[in-house]
């Protein structure tokens, strides 16, 4: 496969009716498909929503919490792995035979997760990436983190996942690249995205993968991307990484062409991430 079309949907859902978000998941993938698409990347959280209870907001004991009736409902209302509404996307995307990466709160062992699941073309879940770096400064600290990064093989390519504030800890993409990983997509739902434009494209660069990253729109915040990691030419000379950048309010869909020989020749021609010394790493882990 030369080119491998992702369409990034930038889109707001403002409210966790699963059922309304799943309809409307559905007919951005109808819109994708009909545009040629390979390949379908939605937001942080899309089919529940990136949302949670007042309560969550005070970070109070998590053992004061647990007698909150706002917060159980909170953490019932998180997705099994096989809900209706992840089964529907996989029957859409077997009618369609599109790929489908469709995020939401799951449950864990006691508290949500944050995760995402890649769904390939004959519907079947390949990949569950539950969010390993949660933002435990804030409400994200009742939630499980994910304990690895996985990757996964869609169309041929190898395929990892980090959501939002992953992003901020370089292990997360350097973790995807030694698995393999030459493309990386990214569920996201946050502002203050300029300098976090700079983050992925450097990312991209340093682990020689291509980046696609879903946001919902916002005065701060939007800005759904893609980066190629192809900084130099066969001569040398200094090539722009950056695919493409939405409009921080614009809603809609956003589609980033990966030229996956492209990216493989340049993996294979470049020395990025090919020359490491662990030995000297000794405070990683």
């Amino acid at each position: 496969m030369k080119n491998f079309k992702v369409a990034i949907i930038q889109h707001n859902v403002l409210h966790g009716d699963k059922e309304e978000n799943t309809r409307l998941a559905i007919q951005y993938i109808q819109e994708a498909n009909e545009n040629g698409a390979d390949f379908v990347l939605f937001p942080e959280c899309w089919l529940t929503s990136y949302s949670a209870p007042d309560i969550c907001s005070k970070l109070r004991p998590v053992e004061e919490m647990e007698k909150d009736t706002d917060f159980l409902n909170w953490c019932e209302a998180a997705l099994e792995d096989d809900s209706e509404y992840i089964k529907r996307i996989c029957d859409i995307a077997r009618k369609l035979k599109i790929g489908v990466e469709i995020t939401g709160f799951t449950k864990g062992k006691k508290y949500p997760q944050n995760s995402a699941f890649i769904i390939d073309r004959d519907g079947t879940v390949i990949l569950k990436y539950s969010k390993v770096h949660t933002c435990d400064f804030d409400w994200e600290q009742y939630l499980e983190g994910g304990e690895a990064f996985h990757v996964c093989q869609f169309d041929g390519i190898c395929i990892g996942v980090m959501i939002c504030y992953d992003r901020e800890h370089p292990e997360s993409a350097r973790e995807l690249m030694l698995q393999g990983a030459e493309l990386i997509l990214m569920p996201n739902d946050c502002d203050g995205m300029k300098p976090r434009l700079q983050e992925l494209a450097v990312e991209a660069m340093q682990n020689m993968v291509g980046i696609a990253m879903a946001n919902p729109p916002g005065e701060y915040a939007g800005n759904s991307c893609a980066f190629h990691p192809m900084v130099w030419d066969k001569n040398g000379r200094i090539i722009d990484n950056t695919m493409v950048v939405a409009e921080a309010l614009y809603d809609g869909i956003v589609y980033a062409n990966f030229d996956i020989e492209a990216i493989r020749e340049y993996r294979e021609r470049e020395d990025l991430g090919k020359y490491r010394k662990p030995k000297a790493y000794k405070h990683l882990v």
